[in-house]
């Protein structure tokens, strides 16, 4: 999941609701003798049910949940479409599946909205011939395409829209709203767990005089220099993040303060240029800002002790 979970749960309720409100309204106003009135009574209720349980839940949906509820309506539309009594019918079931791939793509990762994609077409499809109106199949396939187009093309635009409002333009890195997001995670998985997890603040000794010397575009290549050689060294879980001018941040899973320690050591070998690090390791109950305050008091600590660590 590529986003808060609220929006997400938020979005889909209106979509079980007014889906179920616009079956209601189908089984009230039957465009034809062999519509499917008592399964669109069925589908109704279970539309605005379903939309009423995402909205209570709200944030506590889990992502396993918002994908069972995303494929649920994929089968919801092969079973309208195969109770559908004429092409027409089958047909009108496109704006329902391209609204499955657009809510897929833009708060699923690309690979699984690609996936649920798949099996609204599938879905939809495996029901329009089991249905067999004549003369639709024509009519189908431009729905089908349109649906794997436009998911395809939604999920690239919100991959790199992702990507943008979570990176720092200059050094590639997390930006500080990312990088807490992903910290207030790391540190919650840690509580469950028990393992250790540290936080490390790293601040640049007299950057600003390479500015006022050397200019500002010295100073950005001095960034990203140390950035790329810093992210080289660091672990895979680890993540690194800018969280002011010439200040970053480190979130250390599964990492006590001796080993925190040893990981800054090492990346202060792996450029010339000087900086001073503090270091706090997470406490129960602590959240992404308490962590924070103690390793920034260390750090300002061993700036006037001319320590790194």
């Amino acid at each position: 999941m590529q986003t808060g979970r609220r929006t997400p749960a938020a979005l889909l309720a209106v979509v079980y609701i007014v889906s179920g409100a616009l079956c209601w309204a189908g089984a009230a106003a039957p465009m034809d003798e062999a519509t499917p009135v008592r399964l669109l009574q069925v589908l109704g209720a279970a539309g605005l049910g379903g939309g009423a349980a995402l909205a209570l839940a709200g944030p506590r949906v889990r992502p396993w949940a918002l994908h069972a509820a995303v494929a649920l309506l994929s089968v919801l539309i092969g079973l309208l479409a195969w109770r559908s009594a004429t092409a027409v019918g089958v047909v009108g079931l496109g704006p329902a599946m391209i609204a499955v791939g657009l809510y897929a793509a833009h708060f699923l990762p690309l690979p699984a909205a690609r996936l649920h994609a798949v099996l609204v077409v599938a879905s939809g499809s495996t029901g329009a011939w089991a249905a067999a109106p004549s003369g639709f199949w024509a009519a189908w396939l431009p729905v089908a395409v349109a649906v794997a187009a436009l998911t395809e093309a939604q999920g690239r635009l919100a991959q790199r829209l992702r990507t943008a409002a979570g990176t720092d333009p200059l050094t590639g890195v997390a930006n500080r709203r990312a990088w807490e997001e992903h910290a207030s995670r790391q540190l919650a998985r840690a509580a469950r767990s028990g393992e250790a997890l540290s936080v490390a603040i790293l601040d640049l000794d007299d950057f600003k005089l390479v500015n006022d010397r050397d200019g500002h575009h010295a100073g950005d290549e001095l960034l990203r220099s140390l950035t790329a050689n810093w992210s080289r060294r660091l672990r895979r879980a680890d993540l690194l993040g800018r969280y002011g001018g010439d200040e970053f941040v480190l979130c250390l899973p599964a990492t006590d303060e001796d080993a925190a320690r040893e990981l800054i050591g090492q990346l202060g070998r792996t450029h010339p240029f000087t900086w001073t690090a503090g270091i706090a390791t997470a406490r129960p109950q602590d959240d992404v800002a308490a962590v924070l305050a103690r390793a920034d008091e260390q750090l300002y600590r061993n700036k006037r002790s001319g320590r790194f660590g």
